[in-house]
């Protein structure tokens, strides 16, 4: 991108009670973008000039709620992610991707799993924080491998038995995004794994250590009638460098 960016979203304010926001990366077009959503309201509500808007957003073909608040340190933003796909049996398939990260079968805490927000990829539990601080994936090989699955990515995380804060790291050259420093959707689908797997409703996971640019994005998952749905929020801070 010429910007420098990873991701680029454009706002289309033209429908005033939902303004359409698409999403690309250098390789093409994405559905959604969790925190290229996030950034967008923040946006908005900075323009407008007010301190609070509950309003509505579409995207890939949906239309989902949106909240944003000014705090003093930045702008808060909540946005509806929507029904949240799992599936299993993804060790059977996960070699390959394993060994492109870097990684070996003993740096991984537990099984692997498919989560799809509308854009499938794989959710890599590692053992520790120095594991996933130390990887070094191999991009072209990482890419090849999730383009022959079908993934966005890879979500790898280190979250603790019973902790509601850990660490993650987004790896999606298939896309043309070597690492992600901030995912917002891989957050909310990992809050959905957990739901599923463990009862565990809200996390905090935070990124980007690795390139002196941290985030953290939270997310609370919820079962409803049509499946298993997330909310995710992060804050923006849009002052100058």
């Amino acid at each position: 991108m010429r910007a420098g960016t990873s991701h680029t979203a454009f706002i289309d304010t033209t429908p005033a009670d939902a303004p359409r926001v698409r999403f690309f990366t250098s390789t093409g077009k994405l559905p959604n973008c969790g925190h290229g959503t996030i950034a967008a309201q923040a946006v908005l509500l900075d323009r407008s000039g007010a301190t609070e808007h509950h309003g509505r957003q579409r995207s890939g073909g949906r239309t989902f709620a949106t909240t944003a608040t000014r705090r003093q340190d930045g702008i808060e933003v909540w946005f509806d992610q929507g029904v949240i796909a799992l599936s299993d049996h993804a060790d059977a398939t996960g070699g390959g991707i394993i060994a492109a990260l870097g990684l070996e079968r003993a740096d991984i805490a537990a099984d692997l799993r498919v989560a799809s927000p509308g854009m499938p990829r794989l959710l890599v539990p590692v053992r520790d924080r120095r594991t996933l601080l130390s990887m070094q994936p191999d991009f072209d090989r990482l890419a090849t491998e999730c383009r022959l699955l079908g993934y966005l990515g890879c979500f790898a995380y280190e979250l603790p038995p019973n902790a509601r804060t850990g660490a993650a790291r987004m790896f999606a050259p298939a896309i043309g995004v070597d690492e992600d420093i901030a995912n917002a959707n891989s957050v909310g689908c990992l809050a959905a794994h957990l739901l599923d797997t463990s009862g565990n409703s809200a996390i905090e996971i935070h990124q980007g250590d690795t390139h002196q640019s941290p985030s953290s994005v939270f997310a609370s998952a919820t079962h409803t009638a049509d499946g298993i749905v997330a909310r995710i929020g992060g804050m923006v801070d849009l002052s100058p460098p």
